[in-house]
C-alpha cells in the first residue's frame, strides 16, 4: 500500500512540475464571439456551403482555390499547401456568421478566422434552402490570438464533382488522427484524438496496438514510455512490462490522457464519431492476435447493432503477425489488411491490400486486388505534390497521412 501511495505521489508532482508544452494553442474569439448569439445551421443548410471557392485578397497565404468542405463537427476549408481553416457557424436574420482558426500544418503559425455570408451573397440561400449557389465569404484572418485584421474573400466557384462526391476515398489519419510533433491539443493514440480528428478531414484512423502484461491490447505507438508520448512519471521502459491498470494508474499521455484500451477506443468510434475505417497496426507483442480478435468481432457486432458501416481491420506489418494469424483458427474469417505482398494478401484471405507508398502506384497490383473484391489504401503520404500525384493518377481507395487536410483537398478538388 505505501508503494502506491508513493507511486501516486511521484505522478501527481509529476504531472504538475514536469510537464512540456506540446501544444501550439488553438486562438478563440472567446465569450463575446457573434456565435453566441446566432442560431445554429442545420445540416442541410452547411452541406449547401460545400464546394470549390475561388479565393481573393490573400492567395499568398490560402492559394487561389481552396474546398469547403462540412464536417460532423465543424466546417473545414482546405487548400494544397497545408493551411487549413476550422469554423464553427450560426446565423442571424439570414446571414450567415462563421469564425474559428486558420492553422499551418507543415508549421507553426495560426491565427483567428472570421466570415461572413451576406443575405444577397448566399446568406438567404444558405439559411433557407431556395435559391441560386452564388456564395460569398466576406471577412479576414489575423495572426495568433490578434484580431482579424487581412482581407479574405472566398467565392463559390462550382459544387464538387460526382466523382468527387460519389467516390469513397479513405483518409486515414495516422496515430489515431494525429502525432505530437503536430502540436495538436491531444495526445496521439488517445481517445480525445480519435473525437478531435475529423474536424482535419480524416473519415478513418491508424492505430497501434500493444499488449500489456495481462494480456490486454492498448494503444501506444513507442517500444517505451518516454517524454516524446507521455508526461513525466515514475514508470519506465516497454510498456508491456506494465498492466493495463498500471498504465491507467501512474502514465499520462502528453495532455493528460490515460492509455486507452483498444476495446474502449473502438467503442468511442463507433459510438461517439462518423469514422468510417480503424487499421490496427499491430506492433507485434507476441500473443496479440489471439487477444485483438475477439474484441474486433465484439465491436463489428456492436457497429452492425448500431447501423454503422465500418471497416475494422488487423494490420499486418511483418512475417511475426503474418504468422500468428496464421495459426489462428478460421483465420480468413478475420478482416485483416496485410502490408505485404499480395501473395501473403490471399494467403490470409486479407480484406485490405496496403503496400508503402514507395513502391509506386502500382495499378496493376491494384486492379488484380479490385478484380478480387478487396480494398488498397497506401501509407504514409505527407508531402503535398505526392499527395496529388497518388489521388490523380492512381486508383487506390484511399491514404494513411499526417495532413489529412490536404488528402480532402485534392480529393474534393477532383473534376
Amino acid at each position: 500500500m505505501k508503494i502506491k501511495i508513493f507511486l501516486a505521489i511521484c505522478l501527481l508532482l509529476a504531472a504538475y512540475g514536469c510537464k512540456k508544452d506540446h501544444t501550439l494553442p488553438i486562438p478563440s474569439a472567446g465569450p463575446n464571439s457573434i456565435l453566441s448569439q446566432t442560431h445554429p445551421l442545420k445540416i442541410n443548410s452547411k452541406l449547401l456551403l460545400e464546394g470549390v471557392y475561388n479565393v481573393s485578397g490573400q492567395t499568398e497565404m490560402f492559394g487561389d482555390q481552396v474546398i469547403v468542405k462540412n464536417n460532423r463537427t465543424n466546417i473545414l476549408i482546405a487548400n494544397s499547401n497545408g493551411k487549413y481553416i476550422v469554423l464553427e457557424s450560426g446565423y442571424l436574420d439570414s446571414v450567415v456568421f462563421l469564425q474559428g482558426y486558420w492553422r499551418n500544418g507543415y508549421g507553426d503559425e495560426t491565427g483567428l478566422v472570421s466570415l461572413m455570408i451576406g443575405r444577397d451573397e448566399g446568406g438567404t440561400m444558405v439559411v433557407t434552402g431556395t435559391g441560386a449557389q452564388n456564395i460569398v465569404m466576406r471577412g479576414a484572418f489575423g495572426n495568433e490570438s490578434n484580431l482579424p485584421d487581412k482581407s479574405l474573400v472566398l467565392s463559390y466557384s462550382r459544387p464538387f464533382s460526382e466523382k468527387a462526391k460519389n467516390t469513397t476515398y479513405h483518409i486515414l489519419a495516422h496515430r489515431g488522427g494525429g502525432r505530437t510533433s503536430d502540436l495538436l491539443p491531444v495526445s496521439e493514440n488517445s481517445i480525445a484524438m480519435v473525437g478531435f480528428t475529423e474536424r482535419l478531414g480524416s473519415t478513418g484512423i491508424e492505430i497501434d496496438v500493444r499488449l500489456s502484461k495481462d494480456s490486454i491490447p492498448f494503444l501506444y505507438h513507442d517500444g517505451d514510455l518516454n517524454i516524446r508520448l507521455t508526461q513525466k512519471g515514475p514508470l519506465a521502459g516497454p510498456p508491456e512490462n506494465f498492466t493495463l491498470n498500471q498504465l491507467k494508474t501512474f502514465v499520462r499521455l502528453i495532455h493528460g490522457e490515460t492509455i486507452p484500451s483498444l476495446e474502449e477506443l473502438l467503442q468511442y468510434t463507433i459510438d461517439s464519431t462518423l469514422l468510417s475505417f480503424v487499421y490496427m497496426d499491430m506492433k507485434g507483442d507476441p500473443g496479440s492476435v489471439s487477444k485483438v480478435v475477439p474484441i474486433q468481432k465484439k465491436m463489428l457486432e456492436r457497429a452492425a447493432e448500431k447501423g454503422r458501416d465500418i471497416i475494422i481491420v488487423m494490420g499486418i506489418p511483418n512475417d511475426d503477425v503474418l504468422n500468428e494469424l496464421l495459426a489462428y483458427p478460421d483465420y480468413t474469417s478475420v478482416p485483416s489488411l496485410c502490408e505485404l505482398t499480395v501473395d501473403d494478401v490471399r494467403k490470409v484471405d486479407a480484406r485490405v491490400w496496403a503496400p508503402r507508398w514507395t513502391l509506386g502506384t502500382q495499378d496493376d497490383l491494384v486492379a488484380q486486388m479490385h478484380a478480387e473484391g478487396r480494398l488498397a489504401v497506401t501509407w504514409t503520404i505527407d508531402q503535398p505534390s505526392w499527395i496529388r500525384d497518388y489521388i490523380n493518377e492512381g486508383q487506390f481507395d484511399g491514404l494513411l497521412t499526417n495532413f489529412p487536410y490536404v488528402v480532402s483537398y485534392y480529393h474534393y478538388i477532383q473534376q
